[in-house]
């Protein structure tokens, strides 16, 4: 199995790369998210660590259970052969209909066929208000035409 664009990267193809994961996340299906990574792929996400992609669906689908009306955006930050540096944010709330925006970095690096082998992620939660929500667009791929986050000041 592969996944275009394959390492190493250039400008457009690191691009493309970092806006494929964001629509990937932002479809919130958790079999699918896990083909993008290696079988036996290592992520840190928070506090938790995560090997393989029975874990990876394992984590995403208890994350989009409890992070409800999800919301993504990806900005690539830098890159160099096969990794990546990913700057991201998401809105989400939870049960009690409290929002909150979520800032964090990513750090990737891809095998050569192009499925992400490693994955580190630092995040911080802020909580928001409804009228201080940002990322308004139906739920899955963010519209060509929205801001992403430098456009929006994030």
């Amino acid at each position: 199995m592969s996944r275009p664009p394959f390492p190493p990267f250039d400008l457009e193809s690191a691009t493309r790369k970092v806006r494929l994961a964001e629509d990937a996340w932002n479809s919130q299906e958790p079999e699918q998210v896990a083909q993008a990574y290696t079988t036996d792929s290592q992520w840190r996400n928070r506090v938790e660590f995560i090997r393989g992609r029975d874990e990876i669906v394992a984590f995403l689908t208890r994350k989009w259970a409890t992070e409800q009306d999800y919301r993504l955006i990806k900005e690539l930050w830098g890159f160099r052969n096969n990794r990546m540096a990913v700057r991201f944010a998401y809105e989400w709330h939870d049960d009690a209909e409290q929002w909150f925006r979520s800032y964090g970095n990513e750090v990737w690096e891809f095998d050569e066929a192009g499925l992400m082998r490693y994955r580190f992620a630092a995040i911080n939660d802020l909580p928001i208000t409804p009228s201080d929500r940002l990322f308004h667009w139906p739920r899955g791929r963010r519209p060509d035409d929205h801001p992403g986050l430098s456009d929006l000041g994030l």
